[in-house]
């Protein structure tokens, strides 16, 4: 994660063995800044506020250290609850991006063979974090949305972007008069995992402190995920902007393409 001071030279903040390390770049060489130490378990939403106490004497009148948006190496596409891969392809066939775009699948759902370590919707993050070797964007459908949102909790240093479509984003839905799509999904597949379909964590008090940069993209006429719902995230995620695409349904991102990929491919180049 790269930081600007105070429009005087830019440091490297990294993650190595279970601390930051803090590099200043300049001329294109980085040399380890020893004099700044952060706290091994200072999160990532503070690392610009501590700075700024460290390096104050660098600044100006009204300055402060302001992150650098950082361009994602790769895009992962994650699916919905029934694992369809092939749902972002339409999109992903569009975009301009230059990252490497990788179609990540789940284990046990969309004809995928089972896997015995994934048991979980958090097995899943791990599965989705461990195709992340440099900073990337994650682009997710519905529950794959949580995934995302839960990658991102976990190890936001290692996500640039966020485009989520039609998902709960790990928030309560029935205030938001959201249809159930469960009973209809176990039904009518009745030999998926069904971890998946119940998981019900409340992440809405967590959301606020996600300040990466969203694309929230939500069709009008969806009643599993109501534009109330996007609207909701729009106002807790410090750094979303939410996009309402008139007569998109549930599937919206793929029935939709040319409508979302260019709003996609800006939100990138952000």
């Amino acid at each position: 994660m790269k930081f600007d001071i105070y429009g005087r030279f830019q440091v490297d903040v990294q993650r190595e063995h279970d601390s930051w390390t803090v590099y200043r770049a300049e001329l294109g060489k980085r040399t380890v800044m020893e004099d700044v130490v952060l706290p091994p378990d200072l999160a990532v939403q503070d690392i610009a506020t501590w700075l700024d106490d460290i390096l104050h004497e660098f600044a100006g009148l009204g300055q402060t250290v302001e992150p650098v948006p950082e361009k994602p190496s790769s895009l992962l596409f994650l699916p919905g609850a029934l694992g369809r891969t092939e749902f972002w392809h339409p999109v992903a066939d569009l975009l301009t991006h230059p990252a490497h775009k990788l179609h990540v699948s789940w284990p046990g759902f969309g004809g995928v063979p089972p896997d015995p370590a994934v048991r979980g919707i958090d097995d899943l993050v791990t599965r989705v974090l461990g195709n992340i070797d440099r900073p990337g964007a994650l682009i997710a459908q519905s529950m794959g949305g949580v995934v995302a949102m839960l990658a991102a909790l976990r190890r936001p240093e290692l996500i640039t972007h966020l485009v989520l479509s039609a998902t709960s984003g790990g928030m309560r839905m029935d205030e938001f008069g959201a249809q159930d799509w469960r009973p209809a999904t176990r039904a009518a597949h009745s030999g998926l995992p069904d971890w998946f379909a119940g998981y019900h964590e409340d992440l809405t008090p967590t959301l606020p402190a996600l300040r990466i940069p969203t694309l929230l993209l939500w069709g009008d006429a969806d009643p599993i995920s109501p534009v109330r719902a996007g609207e909701r995230l729009a106002s807790v995620l410090p750094l979303a902007e939410l996009h309402v695409i008139p007569g998109g349904e549930h599937d919206v991102a793929a029935t939709h393409a040319g409508v979302v990929a260019p709003l996609i491919n800006r939100h990138l180049s952000r």
